[in-house]
């Protein structure tokens, strides 16, 4: 047996050894079964709508002045002026963020660093049933923009930061936080890309804990798995272009640059790029082909012996999201042409913009060549419409250190409930870590599509909030004292 399928088995035996292990197996940390003494969540909230409240939008709001907020509450509750670290872009001033550190007891190790970004999606008032910058709690959820994208998690790390200091818990690896800017796009500086170029000291951590992972509820509200996200795709941006003399439209000849262009398109659509599983994408169809019933069961569990059996990818192709589990995507995303209603084009563009499976090497470069293969054109030219990323992140491992801290807690807070890894199909500030080992983690649970990411009333289960911060607060505190 090579030492790839070694690593495979290892990691879903070790994912899945929490759906049959139950709480009382888990629970003999003293860690996890020690009573919570500080668990004000009166204060959470508040804390939380303050963070809601501050505008944080690239049109109108300042995350600078909601990371002076965080500040000021971590300054309240004992941190010292060095262990809480305001930055601000020079030319972007409302783009700013902070970097706060509980010390460790070894100096020489390195810190764990959870990582959330506090800029939102614009959201305009008159399309929301709610202010949108108001937190309002209805009906056993909290909505807002932010609710969950990303202010949760933003809060659960500040809140912890404070539980910690408040019960005098010194860990022995230190314990950083960093809220971010920037992260939504929308013309502000990206905070955790600037930090890597201007302060790369306080990014440098031995892992770090990031949005993109929760847990799935059923139709009856109850839980039904924990997802960890390990790796994720890396965004690239392609440019289209065909060009010609163009001439009066009434005189249309053989060739037309619009005409040429879509095209080379339809021939990228019919040539779907191969798949390829890796370790985490293996062991997510292993663990998912025992939740789902029927032809997409079997699909998974076949995908996983045989990645090209005809069948088990079509069926799976089915789905948007496991089909950009399975395999780099590229799709145009917008086209220009033309340059008048009369006259013939003289020039056409597309932008197509692709996620890409992680792997060694140029992956980026390798994805040109087989749209240029794909397209068959030479009139089409393709271009990266950015440099290629050459620190691009790779599948971190899923090791004992990251997976039984989660099993320990899980277990005892939701016994039964398998852990599932997966791979982020989009894009988190995770793509400026490199090789730093990122992973997506929250323990906040929600049904199918009901959060509203980015969309009209954003909302969270007022539930699930509270449940990912007791969650996060003790698996930090397992990974602050682990190895």
């Amino acid at each position: 047996m090579n030492g790839t399928m070694h690593r495979i088995l290892a990691l879903t035996v070790a994912v899945l050894t929490l759906s049959s292990c139950g709480a009382t197996q888990e629970l003999s940390s003293p860690a996890t079964t020690a009573p919570v003494t500080n668990d004000d969540r009166g204060a959470f909230r508040d804390l939380y709508r303050e963070l809601i409240e501050t505008n944080t939008t690239a049109s109108q709001g300042s995350c600078t002045e909601a990371a002076q907020k965080m500040a000021t509450r971590l300054k309240t509750a004992g941190y010292a002026d060095k262990d809480l670290v305001l930055f601000s872009p020079p030319d972007h001033p409302k783009d700013g963020g902070l970097v706060a550190t509980l010390a460790g007891s070894d100096d020489a190790a390195k810190p764990i660093l959870l990582l959330a970004h506090i800029d939102v999606v614009e959201a305009k008032r008159e399309d929301w049933k709610r202010d949108p910058f108001t937190l309002a709690e209805e009906n056993g959820y909290f909505y807002a923009r932010g609710a969950e994208d990303d202010k949760a998690m933003a809060a659960i790390f500040v809140d912890s930061l404070i539980r910690y200091r408040t019960e005098n818990f010194v860990p022995k690896r230190p314990i950083r936080v960093a809220l971010t800017c920037g992260e939504e796009g929308g013309g502000q500086v990206n905070g955790a890309e600037w930090l890597h170029q201007n302060r790369p000291e306080l990014v440098d951590a031995e892992f770090v804990i990031n949005e993109g992972a929760g847990g799935d509820l059923n139709k009856d509200n109850k839980p039904i798995l924990l997802q960890i996200q390990a790796g994720q795709k890396i965004y690239q941006d392609f440019t289209l272009e065909v060009t010609d003399e163009g001439g009066h439209s009434s005189q249309p000849g053989p060739f037309n640059a619009i005409q040429a262009l879509g095209a080379g398109l339809n021939r990228l659509a019919a040539a779907p790029f191969p798949v390829q599983l890796n370790d985490v994408t293996r062991a997510y169809f292993t663990a998912q082909a025992a939740l789902q019933p029927g032809e997409v069961g079997q699909a998974m569990s076949t995908i996983v012996v045989n990645p090209q059996d005809p069948a088990a990818i079509s069926v799976l192709s089915a789905s948007p999201l496991y089909n950009a589990m399975l395999r780099t995507t590229c799709v145009p995303t917008k086209i220009e042409g033309g340059h008048a209603n009369n006259a013939l084009p003289q020039r056409a563009t597309a932008n197509v913009n692709c996620r890409i499976l992680p792997g060694a090497g140029t992956v980026q470069q390798r994805v040109q060549d087989a749209i240029v293969k794909a397209v068959n054109d030479p009139k089409v030219t393709v271009k990266p419409a950015t440099a290629f990323r050459t620190n691009v992140a790779t599948v971190p491992p899923l090791s004992a250190q990251i997976v039984d801290p989660i099993k320990a807690v899980a277990g005892s807070m939701w016994p039964g409930v398998p852990l599932v890894p997966t791979m982020s199909t989009g894009a988190t500030d995770a793509i400026y870590f490199g090789t730093t080992p990122v992973y997506g983690l929250s323990g906040i649970f929600a049904q199918p599509g009901e959060t509203h990411a980015h969309g009209l009333d954003e909302r969270i289960q007022v539930k699930s909030l509270y449940d990912g911060r007791a969650f996060l607060y003790q698996v930090v505190k397992l990974y602050a004292n682990g190895a």
